[in-house]
């Protein structure tokens, strides 16, 4: 099984296919996800530091304007391989709820 390691929480082993925004709710990272993981919203990015991903949707590697390649949508990313990642918007950091769950299809 790949491995997330997120900075400032832990590593943690994750089912194969997975969408990294569910790998990091259901290990206790608070990460944003006020859409529900639709792709729309943009709470859910991730800072992607080190490892190989498959993008569910083409328009994630713009999110930011181009400016920053590394930046992703966690509900958009499936876990395939190691992967270490830093989250940007978190419930802690934001001081809210992240959203309602994301959806897995």
């Amino acid at each position: 099984m790949p491995e997330v390691t997120v900075i400032g929480y832990d590593t943690f082993e994750v089912e194969y296919g997975k969408k990294l925004v569910l790998a990091l709710e259901d290990n206790g990272v608070p990460i944003m996800h006020r859409c529900g993981g639709h792709g729309r919203c943009t709470s859910c990015r991730v800072e992607l530091l080190d490892g190989e991903f498959d993008d569910l949707m083409m328009t994630t590697n713009s999110i930011n304007g181009g400016i920053d390649d590394n930046l992703r949508l966690s509900c958009q990313i499936r876990v395939t391989h190691d992967l270490i990642v830093r989250p940007i918007m978190t419930a802690n950091s934001l001081g809210g709820d992240p959203g309602p769950r994301p959806a897995d299809d």
